[in-house]
């Protein structure tokens, strides 16, 4: 299947486990179940912008955009640690207002059965949705699945947390756990705004890239032939990009220059599947300089 199909069933998945979180909520009461709910209507939000996205970020490159449109993924995981942040917030002020007003839970045991159901759910669609992720190193998917497993583990404190309230009869632990619910969310909502702020900053490429690339240079390097440098990389959504110069004797014909261009561009493609390479050819005798500096390794 491709990505966009997962975001579909991830959607989908979302609107039964709103509908079965809703339900639990329903029937006991509890604020920890209504902050569960809450990030599930967010997971569906989620969804839906994260396929948008994914459809917009496969369109191929035009005169606008001649190098594609794979960074509007980011703008996926953006927009879901906004959402996942401001879900976050509206969890701890209902914690706050249920501390003050505490209230007494009813049908428990329908609860935790449905927060459970609702949770293997998640997991199942989480774990699929991360595999395919990895797979074609979409940002948007991997956003969309890490926000699933915090649902998971969300629902599985709600769980713990509404078993421990049957066992003691401790009315103030359901506010608690819905804090720390909270807590939780908005830790996994900054690190996707993290995220989405890095990829959209033109970074690097991650270290183990980065070796493969130095690793293949040094196969192509000849103390006296070949040198390179000016090294740059930068990632956008499942493209990646290295910039550099190979510099060779000014002797050489610009057919056996171009040749071996060539299979050091194979090479790289080959180690760093996705990558896009951009080689620029000079004499051994001369240094061409970029204006600016930053970034290059």
């Amino acid at each position: 299947m491709q990505a966009s199909a997962y975001l579909k069933l991830s959607v989908a998945t979302a609107i039964v486990t709103i509908a079965l979180k809703t339900a639990a909520w329903w029937w006991t009461g509890s604020v920890s179940l209504a902050a569960d709910a809450l990030e599930s209507l967010v997971n569906l939000a989620g969804a839906v912008f994260a396929l948008a996205m994914v459809t917009l970020a496969a369109q191929p490159a035009d005169d606008n955009h001649p190098y594609g449109h794979h960074k509007a993924e980011y703008f996926s995981s953006g927009f879901e640690g906004i959402l996942i942040i401001a879900a976050g917030l509206g969890i701890l002020w209902g914690a706050a207002d249920r501390w003050r007003h505490p209230q007494p839970l009813e049908s428990i045991g329908v609860g935790v059965a449905l927060a459970v159901v609702s949770s293997a759910l998640n997991g199942w669609m989480a774990w699929a949705m991360l595999r395919k992720a990895r797979e074609v190193r979409s940002v948007a998917l991997e956003g969309d699945a890490r926000h699933l497993i915090t649902d998971v583990w969300t629902s599985a404190g709600v769980v713990v947390g509404l078993l421990g309230v049957m066992a003691t009869g401790l009315q103030w632990l359901d506010p608690l756990l819905a804090v720390i619910v909270a807590l939780n969310i908005l830790r996994e909502g900054v690190h996707l705004m993290r995220e989405s702020t890095g990829g959209l900053m033109d970074e690097a490429l991650d270290a183990e890239s980065l070796a493969k690339v130095q690793a293949v240079l040094e196969d192509f390097r000849h103390p006296h032939a070949i040198r390179f440098d000016h090294i740059a990389s930068r990632v956008a959504g499942q493209r990646r990009f290295v910039d550099l110069h190979m510099h060779m004797p000014a002797s050489w014909t610009l057919g056996r220059a171009a040749a071996l261009r060539v299979d050091l561009e194979q090479a790289l493609m080959s180690a760093v599947p996705g990558l896009r390479c951009s080689i620029q050819l000079l004499p051994m005798d001369v240094e061409a300089h970029n204006m600016d500096e930053e970034g290059l390794v």
